[in-house]
């Protein structure tokens, strides 16, 4: 019989960066853009527009500043301390959302303000300690030990984050009022977060041999010349379409609460659809990836993606049972474990070794832009209603889906 075969069990810097995974999945649990804070905003009676820039900071503020961390992080030797810079930044900025909605919430406008550039000014701190992050799991992670690394922070801190929804779910159908319920969740949420970053600074990062610096400007003025490979101008289109398409996701909670009246406690479960699909979703795209590709990958994950604001508008016009709601949040996180896995493969199959750095950087940066699209949602929905706002995405979702053709087979 031939030898069985252990695994090496992980060393310390692997289960800092592990514990780290588990700490943020929990963190995201209890502070989801999507659900929590778009229903504490939505509380506060703020207007859809100002509900679709919330998300829109996140995802855009994270994706924006990467050409100009990029510049700036090559020629240092260590990448952790720019993690570290970044994340007192993004902690005291989540301690003053977590003021803000406790002592403010009788002033919305004040609070919501305060909110809103709390959320800037984190979204572009994770957009700084993003790359940092990458570059040190790069050098104390083995490139053969990557896929069960973050297989293994991905399971445990999804299987955390669900525990996070249901917390989230008994807190709001609690006797404690508003605005104190949501100010606990918020606290909960920075705790977790906290601890993550905390525990991932202590990572005994090697060091790098040093780079030139080439700067921001000559980042900027490489741009053209990537736009001129016909491979990423395609999987570019469809990243820009699929951010689009995402005008729709802030208003999934909010149609919920605002038109079908669902209890606020629905809110956890929302959460708790969310986070229990990931996981699970994950394996079987992964799966997928090894037989089909990454740009099957794509193409099915953008149905589920069209999919889920259509199906939330379809119980509401047929007034089915609430239960059924859940389905648009199960597309919705099945559609991004596979864009995260897609996209990710795709970009790092069809760039250049000699530029991969800059691919990034300059797809993530004209994305983050096009990102923005749910506050022109939120303005569509304040003048017609969330129904068109719905259709637009599933037909967005169409047109990418189309568009797909035009990816490299081979990617």
């Amino acid at each position: 019989m031939p030898p069985m075969t252990t695994r090496a069990p992980w060393n310390r810097n692997e289960r800092l960066g592990i514990l780290n995974g588990w700490a943020i999945f929990l963190g995201d649990g209890f502070m989801s853009v999507a659900v929590v804070l778009t229903g504490f905003a939505a509380r506060l009676g703020a207007p859809n527009w100002v509900i679709g820039l919330l998300p829109a900071i996140a995802g855009g503020g994270w994706m924006l500043p990467q050409l100009l961390v990029a510049a700036r992080v090559r020629p240092l030797t260590h990448k952790l301390p720019v993690y570290r810079s970044a994340a007192v930044v993004r902690t005291g900025a989540y301690i003053l959302m977590v003021l803000a909605a406790a002592l403010l919430a009788d002033r919305p406008a004040l609070c919501l303000t305060l909110f809103i550039l709390a959320m800037t000014v984190n979204a572009l701190a994770s957009g700084v300690s993003g790359l940092p992050f990458l570059e040190v799991v790069s050098k104390t992670v083995p490139s053969e030990r990557r896929a069960r690394f973050f297989g293994t922070r991905n399971l445990y801190g999804g299987l955390l984050a669900f525990g996070a929804g249901l917390l989230v779910r008994a807190i709001l159908g609690s006797d404690l009022p508003f605005p104190l319920n949501y100010a606990l969740i918020l606290a909960l949420g920075t705790v977790a977060f906290t601890f993550g970053y905390w525990v991932f600074g202590l990572v005994q990062e090697p060091a790098d041999t040093p780079q030139d610096a080439q700067g921001t400007r000559a980042e900027i003025r490489a741009i053209p010349e990537t736009l001129r490979d016909p491979h990423f101008r395609a999987f570019l289109t469809v990243r820009l379409l699929l951010a689009a398409a995402s005008m729709s996701d802030p208003f999934l909670a909010v149609y919920a609460l605002r038109e079908l009246n669902y209890p606020v406690a629905t809110l956890g479960t929302f959460v708790m659809a969310l986070t229990g699909a990931a996981p699970l979703s994950n394996i079987v795209w992964q799966r997928v990836a090894e037989r089909k590709g990454s740009r099957r990958i794509i193409r099915y994950a953008t149905v589920f993606y069209g999919l889920a604001p259509l199906w939330a508008l379809t119980v509401g016009l047929l007034h089915l049972p609430a239960w059924t709601y859940l389905i648009a949040f199960i597309l919705t996180s099945t559609a991004a474990q596979g864009f995260n896995l897609g996209h990710t493969n795709h970009l790092l199959n069809i760039a250049p070794e000699h530029a991969r750095s800059r691919y990034i950087g300059t797809l993530n940066t004209l994305v983050g832009a096009a990102l923005f699209t749910p506050v022109l949602g939120g303005l569509l929905a304040d003048r017609a209603g969330y129904g068109p706002v719905f259709v637009l995405s599933g037909v967005l979702c169409a047109v990418a889906w189309v568009w797909c053709g035009q990816l490299r087979r081979d990617a």
